[in-house]
């Protein structure tokens, strides 16, 4: 059994043994502070249930959570309690290891990073500072009136958790304790994520703002002189994407770096995948190709996914690695990557990642050179075309097909809500393309920013009528990025 600390927001926040935790759980019990990325984490069969809590509104009793972490460690269960930020900072973590305790469960408690520790760093709010603060109180807000603050209120540097529904009355109270009401104070939403708001003034003027903007919890709120270097020290706020929203089209499998790429540069990425992919219906012309896979002089490799079904096919047949004796052809540097993972040589990479690209490092005269290329039951004929006429042998195998996701209207729809004309939706390939526009339509696609791997993708956004608002420059996600992050 672990209470288990979950950190204030950004997943990179938490820590190498939660996460180690998160990956052999049989059961996760979470917060509504619990960043829900983490759940992904936690095997597919792992059972995983809300046990939130905001203001009014409490998904079980604090009884019944500690029922129920104790009936699943009692079945022998690997349960880990995912708290936001740290279990033992207003968490109630000390409550359910007294629970727990008197079960006789035994248990662990994995610190996490606090909110006010991801609100100093991501707020450059430091909560330390020699030459403004060398002390610190945390208190909660919920009842002002329960909390001497002619004690606890006139210290260096005042931390308010859960306190921006009563922050009015709070101020008010440490005004009439002898805070000064020109005190530098900010309030702070979602601290750490990509939605991060900061609303800055003083002990007078914050209640105001708080009320002006509609800030709603959660938030936490700062009094202090630290305040005022949040100007010099707001790094997270200067990234380049903060505050934009980017929609990553691409299948999930493929997804990852990508996403954090994006993350790093500090936008919110929302991942909406428009296709996915298939082993291919008809598997007979690919386990032909790997019957004779000896007679071939080159492989050709359009994709990580042609990589990926060829070798499962393989895997099923008699067989292996060692039955390739041609050379090896990638169009790009993924694609390279997923085959040296293999262990195997890569003679030819694209320059410019793109079938045209490849045909530049052949041979003007190929006579009787076998060349097989596994690839998407759907995709340009440009590459065999060309090869073919300079005198190739050349089998196209079909080694995958692309379908869309069930439900995607329902699923797309949802995603283009929370987008902004300011914010990005990503194309990878020219299906990514269709299958969005057949989806939700052209006019979607009007109101948001459009970003694209390279030409062929971006020739298809023109078709539909709609100019990409930028093309990578060297067409892999990487560039994307970098295309996106030059505009901003």
């Amino acid at each position: 059994m672990y209470l288990v600390g979950a950190g204030p927001g950004d997943p990179e926040l938490l820590t190498c043994k939660a996460f180690r935790l998160l990956q052999i759980a049989d059961a996760v019990l979470f917060d509504n502070l619990a960043n829900s990325a983490l759940l992904a984490i936690a095997p597919a069969t792992a059972e995983r249930i809300y046990v939130g809590k905001k203001k009014s509104a409490h998904e079980f009793a604090q009884e019944e959570i500690a029922r129920m972490l104790i009936e699943r460690a009692r079945a022998g269960k690997t349960v880990v309690r995912l708290k936001g930020g740290d279990p033992y900072l207003f968490g109630r973590g000390g409550e359910e290891a007294e629970a727990l305790y008197q079960a006789g469960i035994q248990f662990e408690v994995v610190p996490g990073v606090s909110s006010m520790s991801g609100l100093a760093a991501y707020a450059g709010i430091p909560l330390t500072h020699r030459e403004h603060s060398s002390s610190v109180t945390v208190v909660t807000g919920h009842e002002p009136h329960n909390i001497d603050w002619r004690r606890t209120g006139l210290t260096d540097t005042l931390v308010i958790l859960m306190g921006l529904t009563t922050f009015s009355e709070i101020a008010r109270l440490l005004i009439e304790a002898g805070r000064s009401p020109d005190t530098p104070a900010a309030a702070v939403r979602w601290a750490t994520r990509p939605e991060q708001e900061r609303l800055t003034g003083t002990l007078s003027t914050l209640p105001g703002l708080i009320a002006a903007s509609g800030m709603k919890p959660p938030a936490t709120i700062v009094v202090g002189e630290v305040v005022a270097l949040s100007p010099k020290l707001n790094w997270f706020e200067r990234l380049p994407l903060f505050g934009k929203r980017v929609l990553v089209t691409r299948t999930n499998e493929q997804n990852g770096e990508f996403a954090r790429k994006l993350r790093q540069f500090g936008a919110k990425v929302i991942e909406q995948p428009v296709i996915e992919m298939h082993p291919a219906l008809d598997r007979s012309t690919l386990d032909h190709a790997i019957h004779k896979l000896e007679s071939y002089g080159w492989i050709i490799f359009t994709s990580v996914n042609g990589v990926r079904f060829f070798l499962e096919r393989l895997d099923d047949s008699n067989k292996d690695l060692s039955a390739i004796r041609g050379r090896i052809c990638a169009i790009g540097p993924a694609t390279a990557a997923a085959l040296r993972a293999l262990h195997l040589k890569v003679q030819v990479i694209g320059e410019e990642y793109v079938a045209e690209s490849l045909l530049q490092a052949f041979p003007a005269e190929m006579a009787e050179e076998r060349i097989l290329i596994p690839r998407a039951a759907v995709a340009r004929d440009v590459l065999p075309v060309a090869l073919r006429k300079r005198g190739a042998l050349v089998d196209v195998a079909e080694a995958y097909r692309t379908g869309v996701p069930d439900g995607l209207l329902a699923l797309l729809e949802k995603a283009f809500e929370s987008l902004r004309p300011k914010d990005w939706i990503t194309f990878t390939s020219s299906s990514t393309v269709r299958n969005t526009i057949a989806a939700v339509g052209l006019e979607r696609l009007r109101n948001v920013r459009t970003a694209t791997i390279g030409p062929v993708t971006s020739g298809t956004l023109r078709e539909f009528g709609i100019e990409p608002d930028v093309e990578a420059s060297i067409y892999t996600t990487d560039g994307i990025v970098d295309a996106i992050v030059k505009v901003g």
